[in-house]
């Protein structure tokens, strides 16, 4: 057995997924004569006993490895000469505060591989956390909900039940415990201050799909947009109190073509988004208790609610129904403007002053408040690491057994993972040549 691969530590304050879970570890050992090494490590969420017992070895030092395996950014010592590494990088936007990390793997000659980009023929992804994103925002965002309807609206309700999702073993203990909580709101019913209670969701991907598989276990009534508006204004309040209202949003509800003769096409939206403008703040933000936003966000696109948007429903004499903003998707000052930094596993919540443009730690200020953490899988690590490691583990063989001396076109690598080269001994490969643009 000659084929190693390395697991790095992670080092993200919080951060406790793998890329490969034991069993996995083993299959690779056992089928494919490839031997895993790990640095140790005290927070990952399968312990070094767990890994030895599949037959991985516990080191400090990576460097005999062939390959690298992060799930988030690598740090420096990680550098070397054709080097292979392989994790979430977070350049492919040209995301700033990354960009001198890009270069000096560039300057070391570093070959990386970023998850984000495995896709197939159509561009679909074939390696995500996408649901256990869903999964862990919705569970935070329903306990930062209860927690900013106590502090501010002084109102005790059965949210305040939810704890952080970080705080749940697993993702079976949370699902259990909402459904307690659930029976709770079905018997108190929701307080009448609330009603009627909406919770609006951005998108409908694995994100999505995720977040509002938790919210169903609750009493839910599902709407759609259009009837948003005869809701909130002419309630029926005996139905109010016993359902949460949810409402899923695509495209077609969030934007509109600049012509007014033109009509709505998605496909035609994909390929010249500057042809449309966005609406759905104009048309729904007003209605809406809380708001999810699971969707892709590029900044081709519109967003889907601005800083001037929140300023707007937030000068109003009376008090916005929008309290909180589950901001799962969390590109800074993307598709939620007032997104202006991540939060943390710690400190999970701020809010957003948009009168200021100032984001405070809490839940309670003039605003609304928003979760923002940029790695929710992570707070469930178990599930999330399971997951990952069963869609990642068909392709490891190639990556590590690929031969990384010669040409990206005669590795060996397959097309799947080609996509995904986004350097090559240091140099940009020809479909991320724009990221030079960041570089500065």
């Amino acid at each position: 057995m000659n084929i190693k691969i390395g697991i790095r530590r992670e080092t993200k304050p919080g951060e406790r997924r793998t890329p490969l879970c034991p069993k996995a570890v083993r299959k690779l050992k056992e089928e494919q004569t490839i031997q895993t090494v790990l640095q140790p490590s005290e927070t990952r969420a399968f312990t070094d006993e767990e890994y030895t017992q599949a037959g991985a070895l516990i080191q400090e030092d990576l460097s005999d490895c062939t390959v690298v395996f992060g799930i988030k950014e690598m740090t420096e010592d990680m550098f070397r000469p054709d080097g292979v590494l392989v994790s979430f990088h977070h350049v492919i936007k040209g995301q700033k505060d990354n960009m001198p990390m890009l270069k000096k793997m560039m300057a070391v000659g570093c070959t990386i591989i970023d998850y984000e980009k495995i896709t197939d023929a159509k561009n679909r992804r074939l390696i995500f956390f996408g649901r256990h994103a869903g999964y862990a925002g919705m569970i935070d965002t329903l306990h930062g909900f209860g927690l900013r309807l106590k502090e501010v609206d002084g109102l005790e309700t059965a949210f305040l039940e939810i704890k952080q999702a970080s705080k749940y073993f697993d993702l079976a203990e949370a699902k259990e415990a909402m459904k307690k909580v659930a029976k709770d709101i079905e018997k108190e019913g929701i307080p009448e201050e609330l009603c009627p209670l909406v919770i609006g969701f951005l998108g409908y991907g694995n994100v999505s799909q995720g977040a509002q598989s938790i919210l169903d276990v609750f009493p839910i009534k599902t709407i759609e947009p259009e009837q948003l508006a005869t809701l909130v204004n002419n309630p029926n309040k005996e139905e109010c109190r016993k359902y949460i209202y949810k409402v899923v949003f695509k495209e077609e509800h969030m934007v509109v073509p600049k012509k007014a003769s033109d009509k709505f096409e998605l496909q035609d939206y994909y390929d010249h988004p500057e042809k449309y403008v966005g609406v759905f703040a104009e048309r729904y933000l007003e209605y809406i208790t809380v708001l999810v936003n699971g969707a892709y966000w590029s900044a081709k696109y519109p967003r889907s609610v601005t800083k001037e948007d929140l300023k707007n429903l937030f000068s109003k004499d009376e008090p916005p129904r929008l309290r909180f903003i589950g901001d799962i998707s969390c590109d800074i000052e993307g598709g939620i403007e007032a997104t202006i930094r991540i939060s943390y596993i710690d400190r999970p919540f701020y809010v957003y002053n948009p009168f200021d443009n100032t984001a405070k730690d809490g839940v309670a200020g003039k605003g609304p408040t928003i979760l923002a953490i940029d790695h929710l899988p992570t707070e469930i690590p178990r599930d999330a690491s399971e997951y990952f490691s069963d869609t990642l583990l068909p392709f490891v063989p190639n990556i590590a057994k690929a031969d990384y001396s010669g040409s990206l076109d005669n590795s060996g690598l397959k097309d799947e993972i080609k996509r995904a080269v986004i350097l090559w001994k240091g140099e940009l490969t020809p479909s991320y040549q724009y990221i030079s643009q960041f570089l500065g």
